[in-house]
């Protein structure tokens, strides 16, 4: 018999005996029986929480607005968060398809796009998988109130041969919802320049209107509409045109009429452009990769909603709302 005196209370020995070979065989077995019912538990439930979980994100932003880039993404033929080879950073050659048996049906409402790539081989990021197979991305667009959307991101690798599901630990998910809330702030940062610039062009108008000097400041600005000849009618001077008072009004000094229709001239020359040659596609958004609505022949006319350092957002004649670049307009003659 071992005694071990080496834990002791004050007052009080405690000893720790080993009864031969034999007792500390069983201890060592007792130790090891602990550690191999622990641990299995602990990676099972770090599987559970890393594999197949998805991606599920509060955009708060109107729907339309999230399917218009969700769409976009779905179509760029690239899925990120995974690849074949470790000199790739993603996976090319993917297509945009209305369904795919990788996914069970959708049954929960809102609008669904997938993203598919046929044949590929061992994608990364995925639990446990290898050869060929169909690796398939997911995302389900549905509102939440006025100004609010959920979008769901999902993806799956589906082997050709044996037809093993298996699932991504979320880097998938991750790296195509980057993808998205980077085209949905590029938007967001087109509107607000351009609601500043139109800001700043009316308050500028205003000043030139009423012969105010550039270091005025107006309390408010007056809408594109308003003009100084309408102002006038409307207080001082009856259906003529002419001062209820008999006296001649500013506009009839300072805004003739030719003056007005030069402005209004100006205004519509700086708004409207042409298609150049050989043609333009009408883009859904500002970016070389988004879907093309239509082709535009040289000569059509449109007219410049929102305008960004290398993009025009436009409507044609036909009412019809796109992207196009710069480059592909010209001014009217």
């Amino acid at each position: 018999m071992i005694w071990d005196k080496s834990f002791r209370g004050r007052g009080l020995n405690r000893w720790v005996a080993f009864d031969g070979l034999a007792g500390y065989l069983r201890l060592i077995g007792v130790l090891f029986l602990l550690a191999f019912t622990a641990v299995p538990s602990h990676g099972r439930e770090k599987d559970v929480l890393a594999y197949g979980e998805g991606l599920i994100v509060n955009i708060p932003l109107p729907e339309r607005e999230v399917v218009q880039v969700v769409e976009e993404v779905a179509q760029n033929t690239i899925i990120r968060g995974t690849k074949e080879y470790n000199t790739d950073e993603y996976i090319k050659g993917a297509v945009a398809v209305t369904s795919t048996p990788v996914f069970k049906e959708w049954t929960e409402g809102g609008k669904v796009f997938f993203k598919v790539k046929m044949h590929a081989l061992d994608p990364r990021n995925f639990q446990n998988s290898g050869d060929l197979g169909t690796l398939a991305v997911r995302y389900v667009v549905q509102v939440e109130g006025f100004e609010n959307t959920v979008l769901r991101i999902d993806a799956l690798f589906v082997e050709d041969f044996r037809h093993s599901v298996h699932k991504s630990n979320g880097s998938v998910e991750s790296a195509e919802y980057k993808d998205i809330q980077e085209h949905l702030d590029a938007i967001e940062l087109m509107k607000k320049e351009n609601a500043e610039a139109l800001r700043a062009k009316q308050e500028r108008l205003a000043k030139e209107n009423f012969g105010l000097g550039s270091d005025t400041v107006l309390l408010s600005t007056p809408p594109p509409e308003t003009s100084i000849e309408n102002t006038y009618d409307d207080s001082r001077t009856g259906a003529t045109g002419k001062s209820t008072s008999g006296q001649a009004t500013a506009t009839e000094y300072d805004q003739p009429a030719e003056s007005l229709e030069q402005h209004v001239a100006e205004l519509r020359r700086q708004v409207e452009r042409l298609v150049k040659k050989p043609g333009a596609p009408l883009k859904s958004a500002p970016f070389h990769t988004a879907n093309t609505l239509k082709s535009l022949d040289p000569g059509v006319e449109v007219l410049i909603q929102i305008a960004t350092p290398y993009w025009l957002g436009v409507e044609t004649r036909e009412g019809e709302h796109g992207w196009i670049q710069r480059d592909q307009l010209e001014p009217v003659p």
